[in-house]
């Protein structure tokens, strides 16, 4: 024997299902959650995609001059930067990588891993040197702030997860930063 449920709506009317389908389908739906494993039956989490930020620090000196330009063309063009003593800043480093947060671990990169990786291709290379005669990436390339920022986004991206992305800003005075890649 077959009952029935009765429903109404919002204007009154009721409507008649009978319970026979109700049942199969309620049935239905708990099989189907019993044959999923555990992580199906929760809701899919949403894709976040966070930036963390990591900001490091170090001090070089260096000299920007152009060997394919007269001393004096190079002294109008770098100013007080071009000094054959060198010159030295305090560099700021901020790193910055976005992607989406892993399931596993609630990072979307281990701060310190990406700090480990910052101090052995960045500050153990550049901190407390000369760029223009102790670091390799400058020996025929002139340091300037530009050229640096470059330099420090290429030897850190080949090491970070292809799926991230990595952003890279240089401060070489409080007043003057550089970022790679640039924005749009």
């Amino acid at each position: 024997m077959t009952s029935a449920i009765s429903t109404s709506d919002t204007g009154g009317a009721a409507t008649t299902v009978p319970t026979a389908l109700a049942t199969e389908t309620e049935a239905a739906a708990r099989t189907d959650v019993a044959a999923l494993p555990e992580e199906r039956v929760r809701p899919e989490a949403p894709v976040h995609r966070v930036t963390v930020v990591r900001h490091e620090h170090f001090n070089a000196a260096h000299r920007l001059h152009n060997p394919a330009l007269s001393d004096e063309a190079n002294q109008r063009l770098f100013g007080k930067c071009n000094s054959p003593n060198h010159h030295g800043h305090n560099y700021e480093l901020e790193i910055r990588v976005t992607g989406p947060i892993d399931p596993t671990s609630g990072y979307v990169i281990d701060l310190g891993a990406l700090s480990d990786l910052v101090r052995a291709e960045v500050l153990d290379r550049f901190d407390h040197r000369n760029l223009n005669l102790d670091v390799e990436e400058f020996a025929t390339l002139n340091p300037t702030a530009e050229h640096i920022v470059v330099t420090i986004y290429e030897l850190l991206r080949p090491r970070i997860e292809p799926h991230l992305d990595l952003h890279v800003t240089l401060h070489e005075t409080p007043r003057n930063a550089v970022e790679y890649p640039g924005r749009p």
